[in-house]
């Protein structure tokens, strides 16, 4: 697709919300996923009827868009469910676009809910290495994550410290979000102190094991007042993929962002410097050095020098994960759909005490596997239309 065929602006995230973060006894990942998506309708003024596009991922329904539309007892004219892991979202979110911009559905919900933590980190079990990799013993996906960060450290010299100062940042920004599962001081020192879990990533270099769901409701931009005082408009989308398996990744240092972003942007018709809050998935510290790279944000190496001493903290050159990411945040399972909400708050001016001042264009991006899938969303306030 060229840069002049997307609908540039002619769809727009009217509400979103979040159910559930931390821990949800007894809610299955149905049950989170529907609370979520009826806040996000109500914060619309919409109800369930109104939903003729549903995108929907569980973690262990491989049927979840029909079990959800069965949920709720409607019919609608769009559905998918793909399932690309923590991307599926942002890729969700580009084919929402199309839809909508063709007229085959005029309001489109996106969502995700797991009990990740309360069924005892079940999903998570799933994830093992193939037969290729199992002779080498590892936990995937953390030492798929692990390789790359000692990949980076091998070709730039990046450093465990450079890698906690992102661990940091995020614990910086989650005490500004009373959301966030995991607050309160978190210092370089305690990272570089704490577990191991497969070198050169520690426990602070990992992401968190939560409960949660999220959800985000979309409809063309000739609808979009009526159900937000500021829509964030779908400026640009763009996703890729280069692998499966850690071991036939082409390079340990570089993602399928590089591709993602740079369509994304073409779209858009912006550039790294122009956006004002980059929501990263965050699963492992090494990711979000990976991706402020790949993105375009710093050169290729770079990542490491440019989150020191507090370069994406609040205060900071650059506002990422604003909501404390999935290191701070909360990460049941998948993560992207969380970096569309708080992409969209931000625009909205609706975050709180983490908001940053005059936002106009915020990206949100999403990885799957073990860094295998990338897809990327560039969300702009009406002045950038």
């Amino acid at each position: 697709m060229s840069p002049n065929t997307f609908p540039r602006g002619r769809t727009a995230i009217v509400a979103g919300a979040t159910y559930g973060i931390g821990e949800a006894p007894g809610y299955n990942s149905l049950d989170l996923a529907t609370l979520a998506s009826l806040r996000a309708l109500d914060m619309a003024g919409l109800q369930p009827k109104d939903v003729d596009g549903l995108f929907v991922v569980l973690p262990s329904d491989p049927f979840s868009h029909l079990s959800m539309a069965q949920y709720f007892g409607i019919h609608p004219k769009v559905m998918d469910n793909n399932r690309t892991g923590g991307s599926s979202f942002q890729i969700h979110a580009h084919y929402a676009a199309l839809a909508l911009a063709a007229g085959e559905c005029d309001l489109a919900l996106i969502a995700y809910g797991s009990n990740l933590r309360t069924s005892a980190g079940k999903f998570a079990s799933t994830l093992q290495p193939s037969i290729y990799q199992a002779p080498y013993k590892p936990m995937i996906p953390v030492s798929a994550y692990a390789l790359a960060a000692a990949r980076h450290m091998h070709e730039f010299g990046t450093t465990r410290e450079q890698l906690a100062e992102v661990a940091v940042a995020a614990r910086a920004w989650a005490n500004l979000n009373p959301d966030a599962f995991a607050r309160g001081p978190l210092a370089v020192g305690d990272c570089l102190a704490s577990r191991m879990i497969s070198d050169p990533l520690t426990k602070y270099d990992c992401c968190l094991v939560t409960d949660g769901a999220a959800a985000v409701i979309m409809t063309r931009a000739d609808r979009a007042k009526d159900h937000a005082r500021r829509p964030a408009y779908l400026l640009g989308a763009g996703s890729a993929t280069t692998h499966s398996e850690i071991a036939s990744i082409p390079d340990l240092t570089v993602t399928a962002a590089v591709e993602s972003g740079k369509r994304a942007f073409a779209h858009a018709g912006v550039g790294p410097s122009d956006i004002d809050v980059a929501e990263l998935y965050d699963a492992f510290t090494i990711t979000t050095i990976l991706f402020l790279e790949d993105l375009g944000f710093c050169p290729k190496g770079e990542g490491g020098r440019f989150v020191e001493k507090g370069g994406i903290a609040p205060k900071g050159k650059l506002a990422v994960n604003t909501n404390g990411g999935g290191l701070s945040c909360v990460h049941p399972g998948m993560y992207g759909l969380f970096t569309m909400v708080e992409a969209m708050e931000q625009i909205m001016g609706i975050a709180g005490e983490r908001q940053v001042t005059d936002v106009e264009l915020a990206l949100s991006h999403g990885n799957g596997g073990v860094l295998s899938s990338q897809a990327t969303l560039i969300l702009g306030s009406e002045s950038t239309l």
